[in-house]
């Protein structure tokens, strides 16, 4: 049985979103059980209506809920031990869940996050990692916004994370890495991102294969599993992808709706014009994972529907039941076991 705790409150719909989206979940996977942190008053009404989801939960009644424009120092001091959204992560420091997910602020669930897990041994700096949709099948974007900036050695560890989020989440034993840069060209790119490559070539990683650089145009490609880049230019990244998928939705809407002939032509090419809706479609790869930290946390979309909601659910099951953070645990342990000088009296 996989536990998650849920922030109901989280998102622009709250609970009239989030738990149809967990009964969702529940039905595709019945064996994950639930633990719902509420404002009882407003979630109640919903619940009800999921019998089923209600015997497979416990709800638990919550002084507050943070708002999606509150700022994150705010959130934390105002929602600490109190809020949804900080108990849902306390669930899983306490044992009582294997995974939170919160479609809410993301700053706030960030700072709520670090200072409730913590961060793991030898990881400065935790990381959202994406799924991403490409012409092979999916692939793995991080950082999409947790901090800005990375040096060398966080760039690193942001591939050893995203390498181990691979093997757990498309179960491929050596999975291919590669870091965003301006070219493939050794001689490119900021010096980080240029010391972070021979960081990654000398290490000679078992767990995965380093596959140099990788430009914009490899993230719908599928070059690699794997793609590394500190929060700033992946964040723009990430929305951009979104942004020109809506705008091809849009741009064939428009087109299909513009003549006769052109609606004609729609019915003949319907089974196509769905497969590619399908691809485009937001909710179907809808869940950062919060990487680096001493537990797992599933970042919504704000603006999920309940499809969106239960696919977030469902890679923390993933996570979860494919033991994400032993993975990242095993692979840092490898690494900066290497990194130690020698011992004994050959160090002398």
């Amino acid at each position: 049985m996989i536990r998650i705790s849920l922030d109901l409150m989280g998102g622009d719909f709250g609970p009239q979103v989030v738990i149809p989206g967990a009964a969702k979940a529940l039905d595709r996977h019945p064996d994950i059980s639930f633990v719902l942190y509420g404002l009882k008053e407003q979630c109640d009404p919903v619940l009800a209506k999921f019998p089923k989801l209600k015997e497979k939960s416990i709800f638990h009644d919550c002084e507050l809920a943070v708002a999606m424009d509150e700022k994150p120092s705010q959130a934390l001091r105002r929602g600490r031990y109190i809020s949804t959204m900080w108990r849902s992560i306390e669930a899983v420091k306490t044992g009582d869940a294997d995974v939170a997910v919160s479609a809410g602020n993301t700053g706030a669930l960030m700072a709520m996050a670090k200072f409730c897990l913590r961060t793991m041994a030898n990881i400065e700096r935790p990381a959202i990692a994406a799924i991403w949709p490409t012409l092979k099948g999916e692939s793995i974007v991080l950082d999409v916004g947790a901090t800005i900036g990375a040096d060398a050695q966080q760039l690193m560890d942001f591939a050893l994370m995203g390498g181990a989020m691979a093997r757990a989440l498309f179960e491929v034993e050596r999975p291919t890495v590669g870091l965003l840069n301006v070219g493939v060209e050794e001689m490119k790119g900021q010096e980080e991102v240029k010391e972070a490559g021979r960081l990654l070539r000398e290490a000679n990683i078992d767990s995965l294969e380093y596959s140099g650089f990788v430009e914009g145009n490899d993230l719908g490609k599928g070059t690699v599993d794997v793609v590394v880049t500190e929060g700033f230019s992946g964040n723009i990244a990430l929305k951009t992808a979104e942004g020109t998928a809506k705008q091809i939705g849009e741009y064939l809407r428009a087109a299909m709706s513009r003549t006769l002939l052109a609606r004609i032509g729609y019915l003949f090419a319907k089974s196509a014009f769905d497969m590619l809706r399908e691809k485009l479609d937001p909710s179907k790869v809808n869940g950062g994972v919060f990487l680096g930290l001493n537990g797992i946390v599933i970042k919504s979309h704000g603006g999920a529907n309940a499809e969106g909601i239960a696919a977030a659910i469902e890679v923390g099951y993933d996570m979860a039941k494919n033991g994400l953070n032993q993975k990242i645990e095993n692979d840092l342990k490898k690494y900066h076991a290497k990194r130690l000088p020698p011992m004994g009296p050959e160090a002398a």
